[in-house]
């Protein structure tokens, strides 16, 4: 396909099926077919699914992925600023939602070159519509931290968000995320783990994020999205000590010191900062004496 120099082009991002090619959007085939560059997260997976669906690409193929982003963003731009319609297409879902676009959306509004999109399937929006859990409101919370204390701490950021929240995550990571959020969002939180979505072996598996960790300490393949219920509203908490104690060795083990772990808790839960020091004390002192 040909465009006409010195008019600027278009930038499309197209939805990929997350499973089922079937659920590829009746566009997505046009647009593939008459791009003049079709940049693709991987070239391979792209090829799989052109042949899948029964089409050819015309244009040119480049790939765009996380390792090439931002090398390869102005050679696109310059592409789209001499008139080309420019399609950007990931490994399966929508391009710039945890996978690569942002970058490339970004400098394209720089330069005034239209941004259009092909909707396309989801796994945030499927796993909300499966996870039983509330909908009207919800926030989109991508990977979380590969280490351990870094994990906990994004995990505490959130801990009294209200909003249904929605994760993803590797599934040899699965097991000890679902632990963490136990932790911190208490084990009783509900939550939806959606594995393999529209693919053979789907699988959304509810109930209490305690329950879900014992389950996923088993082990589990495919890839996951993590729906967990938001915080309920809280007006003045009453909180047992062994919570307070819990509170406080959560914001520990994230890397806050003792003092202003305690203050912290004292402030969330509207109390004295001596009554949680005082429970913290006590705990400690059972640790060390043991069951009388």
């Amino acid at each position: 396909m040909t465009h006409v120099t010195g008019t600027t082009g278009t930038l499309v991002l197209a939805g990929t099926p997350i499973g089922d090619v079937a659920d590829a959007p009746p566009r997505l085939a046009a647009e593939l077919e008459t791009a003049d560059v079709v940049a693709a997260e991987d070239t391979r997976r792209l090829r799989r699914l052109t042949q899948a669906l029964g089409i050819h690409t015309t244009g040119r193929v480049v790939s765009y992925f996380e390792g090439n982003e931002s090398a390869r963003t102005p050679e696109l731009v310059e592409a789209l600023t001499g008139g080309a319609r420019v399609l950007l297409v990931t490994d399966a879902g929508m391009p710039s939602v945890s996978d690569p676009g942002y970058r490339l959306v970004a400098a394209a509004v720089e330069k005034d070159i239209k941004v259009t999109a092909v909707p396309g399937p989801s796994a945030v929006l499927t796993a909300l519509a499966l996870s039983a859990l509330p909908v009207d409101r919800f926030c989109f919370e991508g990977f979380l931290p590969r280490k351990a204390g870094e994990r906990l701490g994004r995990l505490r950021e959130v801990a009294d968000e209200r909003r249904t929240m929605v994760f993803f995550e590797a599934p040899h990571r699965l097991d000890d995320t679902l632990a963490a959020m136990a932790e911190v969002f208490g084990a009783d939180r509900r939550a939806a783990v959606c594995r393999e979505l529209t693919k053979t072996y789907e699988e959304v598996k509810r109930g209490p994020l305690g329950e879900l960790a014992a389950w996923a300490a088993e082990g589990v393949r495919g890839e996951i999205t993590v729906v967990v219920e938001g915080a309920a509203e809280s007006g003045p908490e009453e909180l047992d000590a062994a919570e307070l104690v819990r509170r406080v060795r959560v914001r520990e083990e994230a890397g806050e010191r003792r003092k202003e772990a305690i203050a912290a808790v004292a402030a969330d839960a509207g109390l004295p900062k001596r009554e949680v020091f005082d429970a913290v004390v006590a705990a400690k002192n059972a640790e060390r004496t043991g069951p009388a």
